[in-house]
């Protein structure tokens, strides 16, 4: 039997798309093992980190048969994020008090979206593998290479819950960080019950800045995410007997005793999703609930959205707030955000959060439509790295309560 040799080089559109395209649909992604979500990426396989600063798409391609074909693809990106914190000491005899703590910023290589064609992973527990089992052994090597040449100082890599080997192509173990779990929920009515206003960018960046520049993976660009088309606002939610605001300024130096704040991003006009794989018995079941709600809407009883066909949602992303009512504000800016959803033509929205996430209960979700399996992997690239003459080592170092998460790779 002759051996297939695999390359590996740069995605090229014109020749690579639909090849890219084909390894894409045979990886579901499949949290339980049964169900599987289908990612299609609306004819541009590079659509999940082409807003990102920096980007790369990588394709795995045979040789030794005559015509190439693609078996396996990955994304990467980097970026400048927040990795800890630290709080600057008084000078010597200056008698000034402490600062406030000061984000630790490192640029970041975050790789996501690995495919690897089936007749090409990792298939044996005991290490060893076939000849054609070679892609998946050489996409994250070259990626980290290139990497390493761009002198990155720490790499991220996002795994879906079915590739159980790819850990394995990294020598050195990853430290597990908090596993976002992916939120979703269809959109429900919208109450009245607090005073919501729509920040422009400038306002929200103030705001992001002030309350999560130490918050891990916070990225520095976020004026960037912004300002883009696909950020679609940034709401902020307080009681309504509070006092009335005019500017961010205003707010931040006299905030209420209880707010929250999110941003919606809009996912479907990048990608679209599909449930595949489930029972016949419970898509009637799912069918019917829309039936009757469409019958007698006034009962307002719980429907389940057709996920069965291809559908989009909107993402939620810079969830915060304070205070004792900050759980409630936050479950009226999700009702806005399911409304705008609605009106978008989407059928979910999504979100994902750290597992200790204080303000999880204020964002409404089904359980069967969400899951906790996602793997984050945090490897550091270089022993000598330094932000300012701090040094910040999110491998030694105790996992925060939240996690800032980039719409940009989701």
């Amino acid at each position: 039997m002759r051996e297939v040799e695999v390359v590996v080089r740069e995605y090229e559109a014109e020749k690579d798309r639909t090849g890219a395209e084909a390894v894409d649909r045979m990886c579901d992604v499949s949290p339980s093992g049964g169900v599987s979500l289908f990612m299609d990426h609306l004819g541009d396989p590079v659509c999940r980190v082409r807003n990102s600063p920096a980007f790369l798409m990588l394709v795995a391609e045979t040789s030794g048969r005559g015509d190439g074909e693609i078996v396996g693809v990955i994304r990467g990106c980097v970026k400048t994020i927040t990795c800890g914190k630290t709080t600057p000491r008084s000078s010597a005899g200056g008698g000034m008090p402490a600062g406030e703590a000061v984000p630790i910023f490192t640029k970041a290589a975050y790789i996501l979206g690995l495919r690897v064609s089936p007749s090409h992973r990792y298939v044996r527990e005991n290490g060893h593998r076939p000849e054609t089992g070679k892609a998946a052994g050489r996409l994250v090597p070259l990626q980290r290479r290139r990497v390493l040449i761009h002198g990155y100082r720490q790499k991220q890599l996002s795994l879906s819950p079915p590739l159980h080997s790819p850990p394995k192509l990294h020598q050195i173990p990853h430290p597990s960080h908090p596993r976002p779990p992916r939120l979703r929920r269809p959109p429900p009515p919208l109450p009245s019950s607090a005073t919501l206003l729509h920040l422009p960018p400038s306002a929200a960046e103030s705001l992001y800045r002030r309350i999560f520049s130490t918050t891990e993976f916070f990225p520095r660009d976020i004026d960037s995410i912004l300002n883009n088309p696909l950020s679609l606002g940034t709401f902020l939610a307080y009681p309504t007997q509070s006092f009335s605001y005019t500017t961010i300024h205003h707010f931040l130096t006299r905030p209420p005793k209880s707010w929250a704040v999110l941003s919606v991003w809009d996912s479907s006009s990048l990608l679209q999703f599909e449930l595949r794989g489930v029972p016949r018995l419970k898509k009637g079941v799912a069918w019917t609930t829309r039936a009757v709600d469409k019958a007698v809407p006034w009962l307002r009883i719980p429907s389940v959205p057709d996920l069965f066909s291809p559908f989009g949602g909107y993402f939620l992303y810079g969830i915060g707030g304070e205070g004792p009512e900050a759980i409630k504000m936050l479950r009226v800016l999700c009702r806005n955000a399911h409304n705008m959803a609605r009106e978008g033509g989407c059928r979910v929205v999504a979100t994902e959060v750290a597992a200790a996430e204080p303000l999880v209960k204020g964002i409404p979700y089904w359980r069967s439509l969400s899951f906790e399996e996602d793997l984050w992997c945090v490897k550091r690239l270089d022993d000598e790295y330094r932000d300012g003459a701090v040094v910040g080592d999110w491998t030694r170092s105790v996992p925060g309560a939240s996690i800032f998460v980039d719409p940009r790779e989701v």
